[in-house]
């Protein structure tokens, strides 16, 4: 059995992952046609990887000119790194993915900028960072708050009207805390 943490957590992956969401099925032509900067070699070998394992299934399949084309549908309750196996990921585990995940997240910017209607401007594009200063209970509140807002949005489906917008929360202490350090500091005085 593949483990969902090394498969999730590699760019092509990941943005396939990102290409499934919320979108029904799709077909690995249409996946193809959506990460264009990607070979279609690769595609085909990350979606037969993903299927395989369980994170896409396959919803439909038709038969076009002789070949059997197979619509694909995400499973999100597989798609997903769950509290528990975060929590036993190592250091470099967490490396890893952070990295997978900027480099699928700067691949599709890139991807987004190369389109004759990007205009970041009038679709409200957005990467600003900025430092909170805040208690365990105010991260966690703040967390909370952040996952209703996604949460209440997440199951929304494609309609006029509507496009998909990545969105990356990203959250990490950019200090140590100074209680920490004073619980540091009082274990090796001990």
């Amino acid at each position: 059995m593949v483990d969902t943490t090394d498969l999730i957590l590699h760019p092509v992956r990941l943005r396939i992952v990102n290409a499934m969401s919320g979108r029904g099925t799709r077909t690995t032509s249409e996946l193809c046609a959506s990460l264009s900067d990607v070979p279609k070699t690769t595609v085909y070998r990350h979606v037969g990887l993903l299927a395989k394992a369980g994170v896409l299934e396959v919803a439909d399949e038709r038969r076009v000119h002789g070949a059997v084309e197979r619509h694909y549908r995400l499973r999100r309750d597989r798609a997903a790194i769950d509290a528990d196996a975060a929590a036993s990921m190592s250091l470099d585990d967490h490396r890893r993915g952070f990295a997978a995940a900027m480099a699928a997240l700067l691949t599709e910017f890139n991807a987004y900028l190369e389109r004759d209607e990007a205009d970041p401007s009038a679709d409200s594009v957005g990467y600003r960072q900025g430092t909170l200063w805040l208690s365990p209970d105010e991260l966690a509140e703040m967390i909370g708050a952040l996952r209703e807002v996604f949460t209440s949005r997440a199951a929304n489906q494609p309609s006029p009207g509507r496009s998909p917008h990545l969105v990356s929360a990203i959250f990490f202490p950019s200090e140590e805390s100074p209680q920490r350090k004073t619980d540091q500091q009082t274990n090796h005085r001990s």
